[in-house]
């Protein structure tokens, strides 16, 4: 019975954050071609629907652990679910996220995501992508925004640990930014089609300062970002 419940309750998360989801889209498409400072009031409503839906449909409680930066750093964060992506514009006022190539392919979506300042990641395209990558993220830096990565490359599973991908370190060096690690455990309740209702945190790390050796940084961004898993 609790699981034809959690059943009906995803389905009718699925139909209202989708659904509402679309006229966004629709509203952002809209605001960059007419009034481009209506994009962020959009982008912020977004995250805000997505959380109502989670917490008041699904039954899930978000709660956060430590305080946040709104600074130009460089934020890793633990990628258990599609969750923390669609969370990014609740949790900071701007950030520019890195996003896989592939997502700014999404009609609506992808054309708003790039005018809002996301940064397109193309792991299989030359050096001439990857200067343009950062060069990108560097404009960002300079706007004062956060910039947002998932270091592990793609979302996991809970409870596992796989290696950092080797692109981050290298921008770590070349942004010559600290880095303030997150981990969260939305997979338990999250990643599956039947949503599950229980608690997602985010626990923010100790700042890592700039400058580390590519060992060191990748050690201390592992640890922390998997500080949940042990939660089981």
């Amino acid at each position: 019975m609790s699981w034809l419940i959690a059943a009906l309750r995803s389905l009718v998360f699925y139909v209202l954050f989708y659904g509402g989801s679309a006229l966004l889209v629709a509203a952002s498409v809209v605001a960059v071609l007419t009034q481009r400072r209506w994009l962020r009031p959009v982008v912020a409503l977004w995250g805000r629907w997505h959380l109502w839906c989670v917490e008041h449909l699904l039954g899930i409680e978000v709660v956060l652990e430590g305080a946040l930066p709104d600074s130009p750093v460089l934020v890793a964060i633990k990628h258990e679910s599609f969750f923390e992506a669609i969370d990014m514009p609740r949790l900071f006022a701007f950030p520019a996220v890195f996003a896989k190539q592939e997502l700014f392919r999404i009609p609506g979506w992808g054309f708003s995501a790039l005018v809002y300042g996301l940064i397109p990641v193309a792991r299989e395209e030359g050096a001439k992508t990857l200067r343009q990558m950062l060069a990108t993220a560097k404009e960002r830096v300079g706007q004062g925004r956060p910039l947002v990565i998932f270091p592990e490359g793609t979302r996991v599973a809970h409870g596992t640990r796989p290696p950092l991908q080797a692109g981050f370190a290298g921008l770590y060096k070349l942004l010559r930014l600290p880095v303030v690690p997150v981990a969260v455990d939305s997979g338990r309740a999250y990643h599956h089609v039947v949503k599950r209702p229980g608690r997602i945190t985010y626990k923010v790390g100790e700042v890592i300062p700039a400058g580390l050796a590519r060992e060191e940084i990748e050690t201390r961004v592992h640890e922390a970002i998997n500080a949940l898993n042990a939660a089981g």
